[in-house]
């Protein structure tokens, strides 16, 4: 499942060296994580989230079948934080 879905969202981003794709395995079932430069969300996303929902919707007909459930979530980077500048007393 890792594979296929790192194929997917590899041939739709202009940066597809900084796809990241995990798998977990959790009480539930299986948890999708899927990261990408920023540049890209907007691109796995899709108009009104309609990529990511047909990856989605991909992922749940596969496992169904095997009798899994699966969660593929897009995870965003966290953006680091500016420092604040202390003022200098002269």
């Amino acid at each position: 499942m890792k594979d296929f879905i790192q194929y997917i969202v590899k041939n739709l981003v202009s940066n597809p060296d900084s796809v990241k794709v995990e798998c977990f395995e959790g009480e539930r079932g299986m948890i999708i994580e899927i990261r990408v430069h920023k540049e890209d969300v907007g691109k796995v996303v899709g108009k009104r989230g309609s990529t990511i929902n047909a990856i989605r919707t991909i992922s749940m007909m596969v496992c169904a079948r095997l009798g899994r459930k699966v969660r593929v979530e897009l995870v965003e980077e966290p953006q680091p934080q500016a420092e604040e500048v202390q003022p200098v007393d002269a």
